[in-house]
């Protein structure tokens, strides 16, 4: 799989590099829609990315470095600039969190039978399996899905392990919203929250803003 992200990043450099040449004569806008149609859907950042599920986080670096870098591309910063307040205006999820957003998605449509045979019989409900029945949990938790027993820590990446795990995780009120569009906006605040930490950075940057402020005051007082 290391070779796999290797690949991967090796392309979305070289269509970054040839982006950052075109950059001042397009401007923002235009690549912000190049780098979301050429980088961010087709290169396994959105396209296929549940297969990255569970890998560490050495492993999903290269492409969080490609996410960095394509921010730092549409709004023309350096590679010294801080890429996070970057992100949150693009109202981008790091990649470890897009990972678990699709991996929700599909739960999502599997549970609400809008998803093909194959991918419905790779898990299973609480409430549907045979080994609690009678138990308070298949009454309790219908939303639920079960987690298959492993024997190794490589099992976890399975979609028969992941996809339930990840689902199990979100809050209640999240995973009860059958309408897929609602239940997309849900699940991407709900990440957004606590990949950014929002209100300890909103707090934060109005804590600079006034001392900023108060600086600019003394400065112009005492010059």
């Amino acid at each position: 799989m290391k070779e796999h992200v290797a690949k991967i990043a090796a392309a979305c450099f070289y269509h970054i590099r040839r982006l950052r040449q075109v950059r001042r004569r397009i401007g923002q806008e235009v690549t912000q829609q190049l780098v979301l149609a050429i980088i961010m859907s087709r290169l396994d950042l959105d396209y296929c990315n549940s297969v990255l599920a569970a890998l560490p986080t050495s492993t999903l670096q290269p492409l969080q470095r490609i996410q960095n870098a394509a921010a730092r591309l549409v709004f023309g910063l350096s590679r010294s600039d801080h890429v996070t307040p970057t992100l949150i205006q693009l109202h981008w999820l790091p990649v470890s969190y897009r990972i678990k957003f699709k991996l929700c998605c599909l739960v999502h449509a599997i549970h609400y039978g809008r998803s093909p045979a194959y991918l419905t019989e790779t898990v299973q409900s609480v409430g549907a399996s045979r080994s609690r029945c009678g138990l308070r949990s298949s009454s309790t938790s219908s939303i639920d899905y079960c987690l298959p027993r492993l024997r190794t820590k490589f099992g976890e990446r399975a979609f028969s392990h992941a996809c339930p795990a990840t689902w199990n995780a979100l809050p209640d009120h999240i995973r009860t919203v059958a309408d897929p569009v609602k239940f997309r906006k849900m699940v991407k605040s709900h990440y957004f929250s606590q990949a950014f930490n929002i209100c300890w950075f909103l707090c934060f940057s109005r804590c600079c803003s006034n001392w900023l402020t108060f600086v600019m005051h003394l400065w112009s007082r005492f010059s």
